[in-house]
């Protein structure tokens, strides 16, 4: 397992999106990413989280980042997920867990919750865990986004 930390370069990777389509952590290159790893879709507290995420969007998107949540669920879990509770961000799907393994995400009952703010060019600003306070996850990414360059 990885023990990624700020200052570190956060790996590439690829994964399927909610609608089938891959996507890669390099094609947003130049842009800042919260990239936020989550046990299960439809579960109360990933559903309190993403749409703590959702609410939050607009102030994301006002400081130039890109929100993007990733969990071992299928992409067909993850459709039904963003159509349910109208999530305006990409899912992408783990479905092996690779990535999360690579990111060094885990957790001892449930898969782990943890945020990585990670910078245009690459490189990880913070990295945030916490399985039970999901708002948490948004106030500390946008904290970190809204620090001057």
């Amino acid at each position: 397992m990885t023990n990624l930390k700020p200052g570190d370069k956060a790996p590439d990777f690829t994964l399927l999106d909610q609608d089938g389509e891959a996507v890669s952590l390099s094609s947003f290159k130049g842009r800042k990413v919260v990239l936020f790893f989550y046990p299960k879709d439809f579960s109360p507290g990933c559903t309190s989280q993403a749409c703590h995420f959702r609410d939050s969007y607009e102030d994301f998107t006002d400081v130039g980042a890109e929100v993007v949540g990733v969990s071992a669920d299928s992409v067909e879990s993850h459709k039904r997920f963003v159509n349910s509770y109208l999530l305006p961000y990409t899912l992408l799907s783990d479905k092996g867990g690779d990535v999360a393994k690579l990111y060094g995400v885990s957790g001892f009952i449930l898969p782990g919750r943890t945020t990585f703010i990670i910078g245009g060019d690459g490189v990880i600003l913070k990295v945030f865990s916490s399985q039970t306070n999901m708002k948490a996850h948004i106030d500390e990414s946008l904290k970190i986004l809204r620090l001057p360059n």
